[in-house]
């Protein structure tokens, strides 16, 4: 199906379109409703973590609260399950049927994720760890320095079949990951470091993926046209490594000032492609 037939069908206008990316403004659930069954490609998604509290942690040598917004906040287990459960089922009916969703976490949300995919019919292909060779110390002295994240990687249908490049995986050039050897599979673990100085140029998200990173995510898992959606799309990192590469973008955020980075981010992106292309 046509993307221009697909946003035709959502009723709320669009708060940012430009070619092949569009943003809205609402919360996922209302949009990802309105979307047609089995019409999108693949689905990345960076929920939230519900790790704010008054508690603190480390950022660039100095300490930091780590309330992140509102929309981070716990509201228990039990509630944030449940919210986990309601994104995923809406997910699953918008995605083709051999259509594939990322989740990414930390232990604090990944395994209710990874649950709340089984409970909704999906079929686990793999789970990444994410190391962050510069991670922040731990500030306690009290446990293992976190320094990974969780990617879990999941197929709609059980039966059906999935995307997946792996020549380019296995053949590609990877020279951001020291794990990845030449002309070898692409193991489960990858090393990427965080968002580079340039990529928060315009200000940055508090849980801002590496541009590095969703590259790869979409290079192995989708196919040039291809729809993308990113229910939490935040600044757009999902929605950039899409446009790089010639794929479809539909990003949903509640923060409107996110919104707008992602807007600042994309021109930005366009501005440095064309000059490019100029010399």
């Amino acid at each position: 199906m046509e993307k221009q037939k697909i946003l035709s069908q959502i009723k709320q206008k669009p708060y940012f379109k430009e070619g092949n990316f569009v943003l809205y403004n609402d919360d996922c659930l209302k949009i990802l409703e309105q979307l047609p069954e089995n019409s999108v490609d693949m689905i990345f998604a960076d929920p939230p973590y519900f790790l704010s509290s008054g508690s603190f942690t480390c950022s660039n040598g100095k300490m930091v609260s780590v309330k992140k917004g509102d929309w981070d906040l716990t509201n228990g287990t039990k509630k944030n399950f449940e919210f986990h459960l309601a994104w995923i089922k809406a997910c699953r009916r918008v995605l083709k049927p051999g259509g594939t969703i990322w989740i990414s976490g930390t232990y604090h949300s990944i395994y209710q994720c990874g649950f709340a995919l089984e409970i909704n019919g999906f079929h686990i292909l793999n789970d990444i760890a994410w190391f962050k060779p510069n991670a922040s110390p731990n500030l306690s002295c009290r446990f293992f320095t976190a320094s990974h994240e969780t990617l879990i990687w999941a197929r709609k249908e059980t039966k059906a079949k999935h995307k997946f490049n792996y020549s380019l995986m296995k053949n590609g050039h990877w020279p951001e990951d020291f794990i990845k050897k030449p002309n070898l599979q692409m193991r489960s673990v990858w090393a990427i470091y965080p968002p580079k100085k340039e990529e928060k140029k315009f200000g940055k998200h508090p849980t801002q993926k590496p541009i590095d990173l969703l590259v790869r995510i979409i290079m192995a898992s989708t196919d040039k046209g291809d729809i993308v959606l990113d229910p939490f799309t935040g600044s757009s990192t999902t929605g950039l490594a899409a446009v790089l590469n010639d794929r479809k973008f539909i990003g949903i955020d509640m923060e409107k000032k996110y919104l707008d980075l992602s807007e600042k981010r994309l021109k930005d992106l366009e501005k440095n492609l064309n000059n490019k292309l100029i010399k």
